[in-house]
């Protein structure tokens, strides 16, 4: 059994398949395994407090486990110990999460291209057909992040403390959220993943795109990932595409496709959730 797994701070979906790449259990989800914020006794419990996990965990023989926080080499190492030491039996490789992003957007395995991911977080790579390059070291949710979901998130709460929102979505965003300054704090301070929970917010704003407001937020958003981030690659963009994964990129397809024309660079693919096209990817390479 060979178990890929797409993880972000938010959630992980697990599928498992065999080597033809057959599906052999129903696709999973657990909450997300990022080793930079959770320690190993929660990783642990995250992971074995899934039924079929836990029962299969002796069949299964690789996992590629492709997620948030496994681009430094500690917490990459934090998460690969933990999954040697429930699958016991198993060939373990854990990568970034660009990685899942690169393979599940290009068009063919040698294609190059700037893939940014837009979820929970957010990062910008090139791909040259053969290997990963990053020219920013990402600091993680509280000072970048530009244009993911915990961004957005930030933004809205401020927005509504603040003042700046329209009165009527100021009404429907407190009318869906607890907006009661104490349980924000709570939740930011005093519980784990403060990134996940301001991303929870960020849906918000696709079910208001009839907001004047709510475009120009998204769009401002965009302007600062693509100004940080992908306009590092200058260069590059003159002759490969930029390619997108994550749910905030794939809901904000209008608006990224509105800032590329205002600032230069070619639009290529949109992936939603890119765990499908890991499947072919690794039961091709096995």
């Amino acid at each position: 059994m060979i178990l890929i797994v797409d993880s972000g701070s938010t959630k992980s979906d697990w599928i498992a398949v065999d080597n033809n790449g057959n599906q052999l259990l129903e696709k999973m989800r657990t909450k997300g395994l990022n080793p930079a914020i959770l320690s190993e006794k929660k990783l642990h419990k995250i992971i074995k407090g899934n039924k079929d996990l836990k029962n299969n965990r002796e069949v299964v023989s690789h996992v590629f486990f492709y997620g948030a926080g496994c681009g430094t080499e500690k917490p990459k190492a934090l998460l690969k110990s933990v999954l040697e030491e429930i699958f016991v039996n198993a060939h373990i490789e854990v990568n970034e999460d660009t990685m899942a992003a690169v393979y599940s957007t290009i068009n063919h395995d040698k294609e190059a291209a700037v893939v940014c991911i837009m979820g929970t977080g957010s990062n910008c790579s090139y791909y040259n057909g053969k290997v990963l390059e990053q020219r920013v070291n990402s600091l993680g949710y509280s000072i970048m992040d530009d244009a993911s979901g915990n961004y957005y998130g930030r933004q809205l709460i401020r927005d509504y403390y603040f003042n700046h929102m329209p009165e009527d979505v100021k009404i429907a965003f407190g009318s869906k959220f607890n907006m009661e300054s104490d349980y924000i704090k709570y939740n930011l301070y005093k519980q784990p993943n403060p990134n996940a929970y301001l991303a929870n917010f960020a849906e918000f704003m696709f079910l208001h795109k009839d907001s004047e407001y709510t475009i120009n937020l998204i769009k401002k958003g965009i302007r600062l990932f693509a100004t940080n981030m992908i306009m590092q690659f200058k260069e590059e963009l003159k002759t490969v595409p930029v390619h997108f994964a994550g749910s905030i990129a794939f809901f904000s397809q209008t608006e990224i496709k509105e800032v590329a024309e205002e600032m230069g660079f070619k639009v290529g693919n949109f992936e939603r959730r890119p765990i499908e096209g890991l499947v072919s990817f690794h039961t091709k390479s096995l």
